[in-house]
């Protein structure tokens, strides 16, 4: 496997990094070489383009923490790749569109500086508690002294999804959750079994709070779940809400041991989370960041507001109010990563990189590389190369009827940027 190979390589320049994906051997099968040209300033720019398995699932499991649903988020072993090549112990490592927080957490996990920033009020109530994970009898003794008969005014239509005493145990939770926070005494338990609660609201399994319906990572409205009720004839059934965010926390806390708890918590003081958008992060220190690695709203691909919509309701967010970056049009998402690029120029140090993970939209028409190169070289930076990371799709992909390639994004590609210096 590719981290076994290159073990404590961390600290590789661009040509150095280049040169070790150019070397690699998978299975049997070398790295290929190809180039992708962008154009810029009206001139050509040929950008070498290297594709093989660099990481896969079988390479080096995910850590426990990280399993928790979130649409269209990558695997923590990317972000690995580059932490573990690009950074030290003590390096500070930003993510500006955090999404569920895999970069952060894999970051601190490795004893790097976690930096996150997402303009979705989600993505730091998922991530903030897996930095600061409670024991399971900590989880254990706040679950029975939250006040479940005290579920206030239920909403009778999300009974689509759940059975009436399951609805009330969960209205009965986020009352008591708004409370602690209205009154300034949430702690990380409680942030703890939000989050857990968030990532149970609705599944297609016994393990989620709700009836049969769609995957976790997004919510059907209730006139859809509606229907998938007929169709499959079903009625919600009754749920322990207290059991199903025991056994979802003992799961996510599998990994956790003394010195995974010694790390995070040997990091978690100096990391900054942060809600807002990634052009507009004046509370990061310029030149502060050793390495960034993102994966940004692609193209009008993912409707994040109606996937969310429920976990809203829960925690009291607005969708109508996080102005998520949907960009139609190549030029529009051109223009809208400029400006973050821009900002990233900023509070990166020099010498140092963006790994900027793109996707094929539009049924592979449309390589997002050939938008980011340009746009991240107007903002001053240098391209390095674009990794591709060849795989099969998983099962969740396949049922969104997603064939390896052939259709929607098929891989991942990684646009390696340098900030000129040093």
């Amino acid at each position: 496997m590719f981290d076994e190979q290159a073990a404590g390589a961390a600290g590789l320049d661009s040509a150095a990094l280049a040169g070790e994906v150019r070397s690699f051997t998978w299975d049997g099968k070398r790295t290929e070489e190809q180039t992708v040209t962008a154009a810029f300033d009206g001139r050509p720019v040929p950008v070498p383009l290297l594709v093989n398995e660099f990481w896969t699932s079988r390479q080096r499991s995910a850590h426990s923490l990280h399993e928790i649903s979130y649409r269209a988020c990558f695997k923590p072993q990317l972000p690995r790749f580059f932490i573990d090549r690009l950074t030290a112990p003590g390096d500070t490592v930003y993510d500006p569109f955090s999404g569920r927080g895999t970069t952060a957490l894999e970051a601190a996990l490795a004893g790097r500086i976690p930096v996150a920033c997402d303009v979705n009020p989600l993505s730091r109530i998922l991530l903030e508690p897996r930095l600061h994970p409670p024991s399971m009898p900590e989880i254990a003794a706040r679950l029975n002294e939250i006040p479940w008969s005290d579920a206030g005014e239920a909403r009778d239509d999300l009974r689509v999804f759940y059975h009436p005493e399951t609805l009330d145990r969960i209205s009965a939770l986020r009352a008591h959750l708004l409370r602690r926070e209205q009154s300034g005494s949430i702690d990380h338990i409680d942030r703890w079994l939000r989050m857990v609660a968030v990532n149970r609201l609705t599944g297609h399994s016994p393990g989620f709070f709700s009836v049969y319906t769609m995957p976790p990572n997004q919510a059907v409205s209730i006139g859809a779940q509606e229907k998938i009720n007929a169709r499959r004839e079903q009625v919600p059934p009754q749920r322990d809400v207290s059991r199903l965010i025991l056994t979802k926390s003992r799961s996510l806390l599998g990994d956790v041991d003394e010195r995974v708890s010694q790390v995070l918590e040997d990091v978690r003081g100096r990391s900054r989370l942060l809600t807002g958008p990634a052009a507009e992060t004046r509370a990061i220190p310029s030149e502060s960041v050793d390495l960034v690695v993102t994966s940004p709203p692609f193209l009008d691909v993912v409707n994040y507001a109606a996937d969310n919509w429920l976990r809203c309701w829960f925690c009291d967010i607005d969708p109508a109010a996080v102005e998520i970056t949907m960009a139609k049009q190549p030029q529009a998402w051109h223009d809208a990563m400029r400006a973050v690029f821009v900002e990233l120029m900023r509070v990166l140090r020099p010498g140092k990189f963006v790994a900027f993970e793109v996707g094929e939209v539009r049924g592979g028409r449309l390589k997002l590389e050939e938008v980011v190169i340009p746009s991240a070289m107007g903002a001053g930076f240098e391209p390095a190369f674009v990794l591709v990371n060849a795989q099969q799709f998983t099962k969740t992909a396949n049922c969104w009827g997603v064939t390896n390639n052939s259709k929607g994004t098929n891989t991942n590609r990684i646009v390696l940027l340098r900030k000129p210096g040093r």
